[in-house]
């Protein structure tokens, strides 16, 4: 079963870019990704570019109107994700819980639908 395990964080609450905190953060990114990995839940994963990137659509009437920025109003943004593959939630959560980001911002873990 498909789940979808989205990281957010508030702004400025994760390690400073160049930074040895930095540095340890992304060795943790990368030893937990090759654990997924190794463990056959991987099947893909990224980090998002800043919230200030984002373009929001919306269609209204048959136009589309863009928008800038995220469509979630909250305080935390999301930085990226993980898609797994887990035989239940419990798995889901416990892959979820190993996520560096967890540990200063949030996991929401869903899981995804099948049609």
């Amino acid at each position: 079963m498909k789940f979808l395990a989205l990281i957010y964080s508030q702004p400025n609450s994760e390690p400073e870019y160049n930074t040895p905190e930095w540095d340890e953060m992304l060795k943790d990114y990368m030893a937990i990704t090759e654990e997924f990995k190794r463990d056959g839940v991987f099947i893909a994963g990224e980090g998002l570019q800043d919230v200030s990137t984002a373009t929001s659509v919306k269609v209204r009437v048959n136009q589309a109107e863009l928008h800038d920025g995220p469509f979630a109003e909250t305080k935390e943004q999301l930085g990226g994700f993980y898609l797994l593959d887990c035989k239940d939630l419990d798995q889901a959560l416990q892959y979820a819980a190993k996520i560096p980001s967890a540990k200063w911002g949030t996991v929401e873990v869903r899981p995804v639908a099948e049609y």
